[in-house]
């Protein structure tokens, strides 16, 4: 009996985990959009009907559109980010292809009750059923995660211990500062810990158990030589989560009393927490979480509420209507068969042999 080698095992298995319907996708996102649309037309009954809110109405009625255009603007760019970090990871996707891959991740993410891990799986499959080999794809999918997750966790680490020691403005509190900068740092190092801990145990173990802890340690290792070689696409991951923090910090300007920017880089990475229950877009869930965290670290309630009204609203629908066009631009496409890019390394090398070469013939006219 011939037996299956590991290398074509694993194929199978990671191109079973990639496996989506779409009919059931598209009905799922279409569904997620309706849902969105219903949710906020709640909220705003909510915000008309209910006397104790009429204040949150009342601010949110009265912030000035060129603050909210930032706010728009800064969303955009935060899509961008996120396109920038899919194209340094997927580095040989072709740029517009990859690029709607990318926004039709943040299209179900927004939309879809599925988390980042759940929008990274339709756009692994959108990449398998263009021919890119499973394994690859469920690798590059992972690094992917991580390398955003690794810049949230550096992001609130340096914000918490930055207003700990006062380096940073914001509420100088064991529990609110010290505390998450702390968690930041010890789940980083775990981060870089595993790699090793997981190859030691994997050499006391056999089958998939084994295959599973080296793929994992080579995972995070992938994710480590992309955030700590200098290369100025890593901004595409830091923009994605800078420029959407930076969204929320436009609507507290919006409404003229803006915390420090410390408390609400804090907030944000602690209420984001929430988002990963499976509720369409986390509104509602979101939105009290992000309040409940500005009121601890002392902002005004209803300065809170009207200004992550605002931010949630914008950072839904912004990546959701976006994404929902790439999407559908992706399903018009699908027969058209994807041609990878040259290795990046060969892509720079043709490069600098033509900038060589029109020297060479410059130098051959004078």
């Amino acid at each position: 009996m011939t037996g299956i080698s590991p290398d074509r095992e694993s194929e199978e298995k990671a191109s079973e985990g990639l496996q989506v319907d779409e009919t059931k996708a598209t009905r799922n996102l279409l569904h997620g959009l309706i849902s969105l649309a219903v949710l906020i037309v709640l909220a705003v009954g909510l915000l008309l009907a209910v006397p104790g809110l009429h204040r949150v109405g009342h601010e949110i009625e009265h912030m000035p559109l060129g603050w909210v255009f930032v706010a728009i603007a800064l969303e955009v760019l935060s899509c961008f980010g996120y396109v920038g970090a899919f194209l340094q990871v997927f580095d040989r996707s072709p740029v517009r292809f990859g690029a709607r891959v990318a926004m039709t991740e943040l299209a179900f993410g927004a939309a879809v009750s599925l988390g980042g891990a759940g929008s990274l799986a339709v756009g692994a499959w959108l990449l398998v059923e263009r021919g890119v080999k499973p394994l690859t794809v469920a690798e590059r999918s992972a690094v992917l995660f991580l390398l955003t997750s690794a810049i949230n966790v550096l992001t609130l680490a340096a914000a918490g211990l930055g207003v700990w020691v006062g380096i940073l403005p914001g509420k100088h509190d064991l529990l609110l500062s010290l505390l998450p900068g702390v968690v930041g740092v010890i789940v980083f190092l775990l981060f870089l810990a595993l790699p090793p801990a997981t190859e030691q145990i994997a050499k006391h173990r056999t089958g998939r158990t084994a295959t599973w802890l080296r793929a994992t340690a080579e995972t995070i290792r992938a994710t480590e030589r992309v955030l700590f070689r200098w290369d100025w696409r890593i901004l595409g991951a830091i923009g994605y989560l800078w420029f959407d923090i930076a969204v929320l910090w436009v609507c507290f300007r919006a409404t003229g009393h803006t915390p420090p920017i410390a408390t609400v880089v804090l907030a944000y990475q602690i209420g984001y927490l929430s988002n990963l229950l499976p509720i369409p877009g986390g509104v509602g869930v979101l939105d009290g979480s992000f309040v409940g965290m500005f009121v601890l670290y002392g902002v005004n309630a209803t300065t809170a509420t009207s200004a992550t009204i605002v931010y949630h609203a914008i950072s839904l629908w912004v990546p959701a209507m976006w994404g929902t066009v790439a999407y559908l631009l992706l399903r018009r496409s699908r027969n058209v068969p994807l041609v990878l890019r040259a290795p990046r390394a060969e892509r720079l090398a043709a490069k600098r042999a033509e900038r060589q070469e029109a020297k060479r013939a410059a130098r051959q006219r004078r």
